[in-house]
């Protein structure tokens, strides 16, 4: 998330220096509740002294109102299809949701 977060950051940017206005928050989807939770709440918390300068980034640009983030379901995480292996019936909806279609496949 934290990463992401870095990228919405410089787009943002790069949309100001090209004169474009962009004043809604950009949504971050994780499908990681802790994650989402240890984003939105500022209390410290012992467990997640490892992450913590990622979480003040995330939480930063959450106050600045610059990003908002939502959960969505592991089996909705479109993202999947770039990081982990799938089953053909998952890998076959995702490629739908990205609106891929095979062009050599007969209609």
């Amino acid at each position: 998330m934290a990463a992401t977060t870095c990228e919405l950051t410089w787009l943002r940017y790069m949309l100001q220096d090209l004169l474009v206005n962009h004043s809604e928050p950009a949504k971050l989807f994780c499908d990681n509740q802790a994650a989402l939770y240890i984003a939105a709440n500022p209390v410290y918390h012992e467990r997640t002294k490892h992450i913590e300068l990622d979480c003040h980034t995330i939480r930063e640009r959450i106050e600045k109102g610059e990003i908002k983030t939502g959960y969505v379901q592991t089996g909705e995480q479109i993202a999947d299809i770039f990081t982990k292996p799938l089953k053909a019936p998952i890998f076959s909806s995702l490629l739908g949701k990205l609106s891929i279609s095979d062009i050599h496949s007969p209609t």
